[in-house]
């Protein structure tokens, strides 16, 4: 059964990966993601419905226009199979947690909601990360949006968790002091994380009188607490300051890495990206890497 979910998950999400690239490719064009039909983005040819098909589609077509032989970007292949392996890894680990013992009732349900919580947050970290790549655009009404839905996903587990543990009718009141101490805690893990990048934009900016990072960057690192918790969020924003310093070292040491001639530290980082790729392994391993790090500092 966890083999059967593992590749459900999977094929689902060479699906919602080739929807998500019809997203990333008429978001910044302010373009319908329903009208018109998906088609050549230089000659307007209208694709069939073999044209379509997730990953093989691109494969036949050997990444050119049936019609003008025109590229089609590798980004369509990478986005399709990059959600259905995070998809399958993540339906896989919920598959464990599921059979690893004899769960209560309820807690099935809670599994399952957090494995498609799970499975959103990812969909929406990979957008995120194409958008900010492509375009150095984190847009509001995915940020906000994913903020949003980071609420409902975790008063969710807390309305099942607390049942869980409570029963459904029973000692109330403590149910409504858990509900306050854990919006409180919430909340304030979403202020810091946001916290963080605008102080270390004001610093940047009092240093060189000049913009250094978006307020997008503010927003999405708002989302990943809201998902993942401070402590997760903290987590991610230390892996994609790692993974963004490295490709920093690599434009300064290799000068045809750039797009430009223009100096290094001119050049603008996607560090969204970088963030959603910390925000990714954090969501997936971020319980295993902080208990590595806890028993590695003696904690």
């Amino acid at each position: 059964m966890r083999i059967f979910c593992t590749i459900f998950a999977a094929l689902l999400g060479l699906a919602f990966g080739s929807f998500l690239n019809v997203c990333l490719s008429r978001w910044p064009e302010g373009e319908s993601i329903v009208l018109p039909r998906s088609h050549c983005r230089n000659c307007a040819h209208t694709l069939s419905w073999w044209e379509n098909i997730p990953l093989l589609g691109w494969i036949v077509l050997r990444g050119r226009c049936r019609n003008c032989k025109s590229l089609i970007g590798v980004r369509y292949p990478l986005v399709e199979v990059a959600v259905a392996l995070l998809w399958a890894i993540a339906a896989w680990q919920a598959g464990g947690v599921a059979y690893s013992s004899v769960q209560p009732p309820v807690g099935f349900p809670l599994i399952i909601a957090d494995a498609i919580g799970t499975l959103v947050f990812i969909w929406m970290l990979v957008a995120l990360a194409v958008l900010d790549l492509e375009n150095l655009w984190l847009p509001d009404f995915l940020t906000w949006t994913g903020i949003a839905l980071g609420a409902v996903s975790w008063t969710t587990h807390l309305v099942l968790r607390s049942t869980q543990v409570l029963g459904y009718f029973g000692a109330t009141a403590l149910r409504g002091r858990l509900f306050v101490h854990t919006a409180i805690n919430w909340l304030l893990g979403v202020i810091i994380a946001a916290g963080i990048i605008l102080l270390i934009r004001w610093l940047y900016w009092l240093i060189r009188r000049q913009e250094g990072i978006g307020l997008g960057d503010a927003k999405l690192m708002a989302m990943l607490a809201a998902w993942l918790g401070l402590p997760g969020a903290l987590l991610a924003f230390a892996l994609g300051a790692f993974l963004g310093l490295f490709v920093a070292l690599v434009l300064l040491a290799v000068p045809s890495a750039r797009k430009s001639n223009a100096s290094w530290a001119s050049t603008k980082l996607p560090f969204g990206t970088f963030l959603c790729i910390g925000g990714i392994v954090s969501s997936l391993w971020g319980s295993e890497i902080l208990a590595a790090y806890l028993r590695f500092v003696g904690l």
